[in-house]
């Protein structure tokens, strides 16, 4: 079970995922660099959310296309890997801030325990304990008032698409017990739930706090009964799978749950100071981190000395987020002010609020001397330099990734882990790939920061094999 790579998108944006059944509405609000969902249910004229992320005026903005109010808002668990919008949420609209009642949080909320009941306008909301991704997580099975017929379940990180949410995130102390208590939460929401009941999970579209990754887009609990290993395995045997292909989660979700716990404010969206080429110069020289948002093509053919490309074509937070020392500041260099935008609205959800300045315009207007650069390559490429001259390989993806399949004498640093390993990336001219280009450019722009003589490959690793390259798999 290993974890796949991210999507490409970088903002998320309320999608046409609408489901109507006997006349209540389920919107579905992706956020796919970060993989998660967040969702709105209405009868027509009032509305509960699940789950919602940081930047809350998407769901404002769902709730008034259908014209709905909102009464309540949902967690099924403290968050690990987003900073939640939903006490925001709740104070903006007057909203009832509905959380497990066992949760240890510092701000006032409406308590909710197993088997307890909200009636919302036509709609009963129920929430049922199904520990596994934390052990006070709640799923909430959505009724209609009149039929009491169960129509849906928000699953949160529990019961996912082909999956269930990884038990390791709360320390290893406790993932033995939760691994348990996910597989008997899965077949507890199966056992209670009609086949034809729809699955709404939170995470589970790029999350790593999914276990595995599905490209599913719907399912069911029956659906699910066929093919989801929590209900297809016996507990053992799901036990054993499901820790054996976890890898890494990252870093910064350490800093999510007490962040949540503490209520977090509506973030603030506006733009900060702008920044001259003398500024930049001086804040890398300080340590500080400068981060230009344009695609890696863009910035290996010209950049800002000691700058770090994260660009917003990929997932840009979650990698940023892995990689920084938590506190550093953060400057922002975007093409337009819509792209600094962009990536603010990425950082607040995962709680870094305040860029330290921005610039917009081109490497030109950045740099006050000459500009830095590197070649891209493809995996040919690759495979020519080394029939030709020494070069040393780097790969940057994650150690499960090596094990599956990687070229025979590579150098496996996986990027999360390059910072503390730089001394282990072997001195020559550097080949550096990933997947599919955007890790490599991370760990290029790094690289390159510190002086190294490298290349980037801007290719998709399929094609390696293509080109004759030697791979083998296995341990490293």
């Amino acid at each position: 079970m290993t974890q796949q790579a991210l999507p490409a998108t970088a903002t998320g944006a309320p999608t046409d995922q609408a489901r109507t059944v006997h006349g209540l509405t389920v919107i579905a609000i992706d956020t796919p660099s970060l993989g998660d969902r967040s969702y709105v249910a209405h009868d027509g004229e009032v509305a509960f959310v699940i789950d919602p992320q940081r930047d809350v005026d998407r769901i404002l903005t769902a709730l008034s296309d259908a014209a709905v109010q909102l009464t309540h808002v949902f967690e099924t668990h403290i968050h690990n890997d987003y900073v939640t919008g939903g006490f925001a949420l709740a104070r903006h609209t007057g909203a009832r801030y509905v959380v497990n009642a066992e949760d240890d949080v510092s701000f006032d909320r409406t308590p909710i325990r197993d088997g307890e009941t909200v009636r919302i306008g036509r709609m009963r909301v129920t929430a049922l304990a199904t520990p596994g991704h934390t052990f006070t997580h709640l799923s909430y099975v959505l009724s209609d008032a009149t039929t009491k017929e169960q129509i849906a379940v928000f699953s949160g990180g529990s019961l996912l698409y082909g999956s269930t949410g990884r038990p390791d995130l709360l320390g290893d102390d406790h993932t033995a017990d939760l691994v348990r208590h996910q597989h008997a939460s899965a077949q507890r929401l199966a056992a209670l739930l009609p086949d034809d009941a729809e699955l709404y999970p939170t995470h589970g579209f790029g999350s790593f706090c999914s276990s595995t990754q599905s490209a599913a887009n719907a399912s069911t609990i029956g659906v699910e009964k066929t093919s989801n290993p929590a209900l297809t395995r016996d507990e053992e045997t799901y036990v054993q799978e499901l820790l054996g292909g976890l890898g890494a989660y990252p870093a910064y979700y350490a800093h999510m749950a007490p962040r949540n716990s503490a209520g977090p404010e509506k973030p603030d969206l506006s733009l900060p100071a702008k920044a001259d080429p003398i500024e930049l110069r001086r804040r890398i020289e300080d340590g500080e981190w400068i981060v230009d948002l344009r695609t890696r093509t863009a910035f290996a053919a010209g950049h800002t000395p000691g700058s770090l490309n994260f660009g917003l074509d990929g997932a840009f937070a979650t990698y940023l987020g892995w990689l920084i020392v938590w506190g550093t500041p953060v400057t922002l260099l975007g093409e337009t002010a819509d792209d600094v935008g962009r990536a603010q609205r990425e950082l607040v959800r995962i709680g870094i609020d305040s860029p330290a300045a921005h610039s917009t315009g081109g490497p030109a207007l950045w740099t006050d001397g000459e500009l830095a650069s590197f070649p891209l390559a493809t995996f040919a490429d690759l495979d020519h330099a080394l029939r030709h001259r020494p070069v040393v390989v780097l790969d940057v993806r994650r150690t499960e990734e090596c094990v599956a399949g990687r070229i025979e004498g590579a150098v496996n640093v996986p990027l999360h882990e390059l910072f503390a390993r730089l001394d282990d990336v072997p001195a020559g001219e550097l080949w550096i790939h990933c997947a599919h280009g955007y890790r490599a450019s991370i760990a290029a722009s790094i690289l390159s920061a510190g002086g190294r003589r490298l290349v980037a490959v801007d290719d998709a690793f399929d094609n390696a094999s293509e080109t004759g390259l030697p791979l083998v798999s296995g341990q490293p």
